[in-house]
């Protein structure tokens, strides 16, 4: 029977993982490393994690994760606040820890899809709620049709948003304002 979890050992591996991950993205993590970080022993690790990927989703699961928490204050102008937010997303997902998960996600995601949706959806309903009370906003004002799906605008913004992590770059402002005026042409009155 195996010697049931050290919560404060659990604690240190995800930790570990955390950290890990932001020093020097998923590919440099290692079991030994985080072992040594952790200040546990290899076994102890195998004994409670099938594989590194296991580890990091559950350090995501429990942990935030970048980008998600972007919050940015309803004004009058759906253009101003849509490209404050999506500003705030792009550099937020772009940062070193949001280019490791983002990157660390597709890995989660292809070793364990039910996981890696559990985590991309942790991700997303924060952005959807946001998005879907903007834009509610906007149609109560007259300035957004009334049939536009909010959640499928919300998902190809974080579809943008998770790309330009993917590249580790921000989008620029340039990029932002055409995608927003794009966008407000396709959604208004």
């Amino acid at each position: 029977m195996p010697r049931p979890r050290s919560e404060k050992a659990r604690q240190s591996v995800l930790d570990a993982m955390r950290a890990a991950l932001s020093a020097g993205g998923y590919e440099a993590v290692t079991i030994e490393g985080l072992a040594e970080s952790a200040g546990v022993s290899k076994q102890t690790i195998y004994r409670w994690w099938g594989s590194k990927a296991a580890i990091l989703g559950e350090a995501l699961r429990e942990g935030s994760v970048p980008g998600a928490d972007a919050a940015v204050p309803f004004s009058d102008d759906l253009g101003a606040d849509l490209r404050a937010w999506f500003s705030a997303v792009s550099y937020g997902l772009a940062d070193a820890d949001g280019v490791a998960v983002a990157r660390a996600l597709i890995v989660v995601t292809a070793s364990d899809p039910e996981l890696g949706l559990e985590l991309n959806e942790k991700l997303a309903a924060p952005i959807r709620e946001w998005v879907t009370s903007r834009l509610s906003l906007a149609v109560t004002a007259g300035d957004v049709r009334a049939d536009v799906d909010a959640a499928a605008i919300a998902d190809q913004l974080i579809a943008m948003a998770s790309y330009a992590a993917l590249l580790g770059r921000p989008l620029g402002d340039e990029r932002v304002e055409g995608t927003v005026e794009v966008l407000l042409r396709g959604i208004a009155t």
